[in-house]
């Protein structure tokens, strides 16, 4: 059995970790609730972005464009959007395994994109290359950083190095429930219609032609996809933290009580022990 001196310093320790957790909390706290207003926000936006380039690229027709088809190279870009700081549950290792458990997927045929420190080391110990690394980004996200990657990818795209994007990100429910995702955004995927809605609705004409305003729409498409998955993401990272830090506490304070009565019931034994031995040296001494 543990000394009381043992017993006592394991429970100053967790002690003071408890202190650091409840103060992570706190903090994660404040911090998801300014992100989840922004997230809030921002998902209009972003859901009626995509309903409506899903609705116009729905009733294009069978057309041959350089966003739309597969390009002739195997190689797929990964944009993988995790934290730069841990101690946030399997937020991080979620998102990994997206990339990870995609069985038909060749490891040397995946680029990565990594957005956020933790995402990148974890690939690259299971032998994923990343080709560029933006961890600054995750730290303040802003529409024209987004822009900035996106551009980049969709040059690569069109110029044949890459045959489809992908992006993995954390999306954001509520408080207590995120999601690990992966969207494919190039090239870009178009739900069916419906019978009745294909009855009523007749092909769109563009001006000046299809191919220039799908130039126009879709990189547009894509960075919103990107900015809003930035923006779930750090609403998903703070709520991840906040849960993870608020059962570390809980569970400090479990140990804190156990180590309590353990210290008790040793104090009782020694007091117990001392009083043996007075009695038995009086009871001698007579």
């Amino acid at each position: 059995m543990a000394s009381m001196r043992d017993i006592k310093r394991r429970k100053t320790s967790i002690q003071g970790t408890q202190q650091i957790t409840k103060a992570m909390k706190l903090v994660s706290t404040v911090k998801l609730q300014r992100a989840r207003a922004g997230a809030e926000r921002s998902q209009t936006y972003f859901d009626c972005m995509y309903d409506t380039v899903n609705n116009i690229l729905s009733r294009v027709g069978h057309l041959e464009h350089k966003y739309l088809v597969p390009g002739a190279s195997p190689k797929k870009a990964v944009i993988v959007i995790t934290s730069n700081r841990g101690l946030a549950g399997g937020y991080n290792s979620n998102v990994a395994k997206l990339i990870t458990g995609q069985e038909d997927w060749k490891t040397e045929d995946v680029v990565v994109y990594a957005i956020g420190n933790k995402g990148r080391e974890i690939l690259e110990r299971k032998g994923y290359t990343v080709k560029e690394s933006y961890p600054e980004v995750i730290e303040e996200p802003t529409y024209a950083e987004a822009m900035l990657l996106s551009d980049k990818l969709l040059t690569s795209f069109a110029a044949g190095e890459i045959g489809e994007i992908y992006l993995a990100y954390t999306h954001f429910k509520n408080t207590v429930s995120q999601e690990a995702q992966l969207i494919r955004m190039l090239p870009v995927e178009v739900s069916e219609p419906s019978e009745e809605k294909s009855s009523r609705e007749i092909l769109m004409n563009y001006e000046p032609n299809e191919q220039e305003a799908l130039n126009q729409i879709i990189p547009k498409y894509v960075t919103s996809l990107f900015y809003g998955a930035l923006v779930e993401a750090v609403a998903s990272e703070n709520g991840a933290r906040m849960q993870a830090m608020d059962s570390a506490t809980s569970n400090a304070e479990e140990m804190i009580e156990d180590l309590s009565l353990k210290y008790n019931r040793a104090r009782q034994g020694s007091i117990t022990q001392e009083l043996t031995e007075i009695i038995a040296g009086a009871n001698a001494i007579e």
